[in-house]
């Protein structure tokens, strides 16, 4: 066994957050080391929290002894690009195992209402889950967890005055729609909106958390850089629904976060309102928006699909009626955001 037969078996390896291979990605370290059929090197990510470490390094085990020789054994080190990690909030205002920023490239396709369930079922399973409004200028969490009246009172820790979240359905949340007329349309500039966002990441008593759900406004603005270059994301969910005109904006969503500029990790896509389901035939399946166009999406980009979600009439009225449909625990709309939850803590 030599070093160019470990180079080409890495080939064969994706790292998720690109979509590029390991050797294309440059994640080789140059420091292999071989000894009879036992081998050791290091592969190098962006963070120490990526979400695809243990992943990419079963893959590259797997490789190794598909396309070298089935005894190799490896001892793959994971290394980090600490100089390129940026000072965030994270470190010293948000304390999360987990920081993840829910996208869709443009609105209406269910991005509010897929977050809201998510982070719902993510509580009902045990856990720490913080949820913050990023969308400055169509607020709807409020509404989605029937806490229009709630207003954020103020508690004092370590000298400092902080926002306590409101807290429904075992989620803390902040949101603009806490703190304006809910009749009125907020008209700010991009940096009025991002000190805003900032202010409720800063100044609010979110605690100790597993998850910290980001509900980002559609599109790309200053709220998204704001985000990117405050905080230490780990990774971005982008929301779309089949037809082609929302895989479009999908596309250049995901485009977006790969930027070697941004470089932020995609965990997957989820494909909403996948198929129309009637109540009264729940076996039937009606291609509204067109089929599969999400799942043929991630895999042409080579992202994972985290799950395809019905479009049927509880989940609206759950988002409407403020409970979401993820707390009736066996309903089968429920059970296809648990399965998504099941698959990000994979």
């Amino acid at each position: 066994m030599y070093p160019q037969q470990i180079i080409d078996a890495l080939r064969h390896v994706r790292y998720p957050g690109t979509g590029k291979d390991l050797i294309e990605s440059g994640m080789l370290e140059d420091d292999i080391r071989i000894s009879g059929f036992e081998v050791s090197f290091s592969l190098i990510f962006p963070k120490d929290n990526d979400p695809f470490i243990k992943s990419v390094l079963k893959a590259s085990e797997v490789a190794l002894q598909t396309y070298i020789d089935p005894n190799v054994v490896a001892n793959i080190h994971p290394k980090y690009r600490v100089e390129n990690l940026k000072p965030s909030i994270e470190s010293s205002k948000i304390n999360a195992k987990h920081i993840i920023a829910i996208h869709s490239g443009k609105g209406g396709v269910g991005k509010s209402t897929v977050t809201a369930n998510l982070a719902v079922a993510l509580a009902q399973a045990g856990y720490r889950v913080g949820l913050l409004d990023a969308d400055i200028h169509g607020p709807s969490m409020p509404k989605m967890f029937h806490t229009e009246e709630c207003r954020p009172y103020s508690v004092e820790e370590n000298g400092r005055t902080l926002i306590e979240p409101i807290e429904q359905y075992g989620v803390k949340m902040l949101s603009i729609g806490f703190f304006v007329n809910p009749e009125q349309a907020v008209i700010w500039r991009g940096g009025m909106a991002s000190n805003a966002i900032k202010q409720l990441i800063e100044d609010a008593h979110w605690g100790e958390l597993d998850y910290f759900l980001i509900d980002l406004p559609p599109g790309t603005s200053d709220i998204h850089l704001t985000l990117i270059s405050e905080l230490q994301l780990t990774g971005v969910i982008v929301v779309t629904t089949p037809q082609p005109v929302a895989l479009v904006d999908a596309r250049k969503g995901v485009e977006m976060f790969r930027n070697e500029k941004v470089n932020v990790p995609i965990l997957g896509l989820i494909e909403n309102m996948a198929w129309f389901t009637p109540a009264e035939l729940p076996n039937n399946k009606y291609y509204i928006f067109g089929k599969d166009g999400g799942k043929a999406l991630a895999e042409e980009l080579q992202i994972p699909l985290l799950g395809q979600i019905p479009l049927v009439q509880s989940i609206r009225e759950g988002g409407d009626d403020g409970t979401p449909i993820a707390l009736q625990i066996g309903h089968p709309a429920a059970e296809a955001f648990n399965t998504i939850c099941r698959a990000l803590q994979n």
